[in-house]
Order: structure tokens, then C-alpha cells, then sequence
């Protein structure tokens, strides 16, 4: 899996650094994704970050 942050579409709400704090990271105020490939114990934390971003910035490849 993959994923990657939108930060033209980022709010740096930091819910998926709250969330899922070893694969996302605030750079500037906005969230940015430390990983380029996310490691399969912290996928499910990944997927819940992507479902409760309030502006769908975090975009999940499978």
C-alpha cells in the first residue's frame, strides 16, 4: 500500500498524525506522509486516517 497527502487540499487538522503518528508527520502545519511504502501492521491505522480526513486529502493506493 501506499499513500500520499494532498497538501493543496491539507487543513493540518492533524487527525492522521493523532491517528497513525509513524506514518504521517506535520511539515509546515499541513501533514505530509513520512513513508513511501506503509508497512502492513500500520495499514488499517492508514485506511481509519483516510476515512476521518474532514477535506479527503489523503489518498490511499492499494
Amino acid at each position: 500500500m501506499k499513500v500520499k497527502v494532498d497538501r493543496d487540499v491539507c487543513t493540518g487538522c492533524e487527525l492522521c498524525v493523532d491517528a497513525c503518528p509513524e506514518v504521517f508527520e506535520m511539515v509546515d502545519d499541513l501533514s505530509e506522509a513520512k513513508v513511501d511504502e506503509v508497512p502492513e501492521d500500520q495499514e488499517e491505522c492508514v485506511r481509519e486516517a483516510a476515512e476521518d480526513c474532514p477535506v479527503e486529502a489523503i489518498i490511499v493506493e492499494e
